[in-house]
């Protein structure tokens, strides 16, 4: 029997908590590399709130681009934004 190919909708639609978390843990990791620039910059002791305000931003914009709605308006207009389409094999 011949495999047929189905376009599935975008990894970040059907699982908005991994692409959440794969957001923060790369949050975290750019974070790790400039605070102490930040902290050069802002001239701050602390860099608690930065950080937790950024990971707040992140993580809050991954999950609104991961709504269905949302991204069939950046499949329209921004498609450069766009998250591919999966194809499943099906047998």
């Amino acid at each position: 029997m011949a495999k047929h190919l189905r376009v599935t909708e975008p990894t970040q639609v059907r699982n908005p908590r991994r692409a959440l978390i794969r957001t923060i843990f790369a949050a975290v990791v750019s974070l790790a590399a400039i605070t102490p620039f930040i902290v050069g910059a802002l001239g701050v002791a602390t860099t608690g709130g930065v950080w937790a305000a950024v990971l707040a931003v992140a993580g809050a914009i991954t999950r609104v681009m991961a709504l269905p709605g949302v991204n069939a308006w950046i499949e329209s207009y921004v498609p450069w934004l766009a998250p591919e389409n999966t194809n499943e094999t099906i047998s």
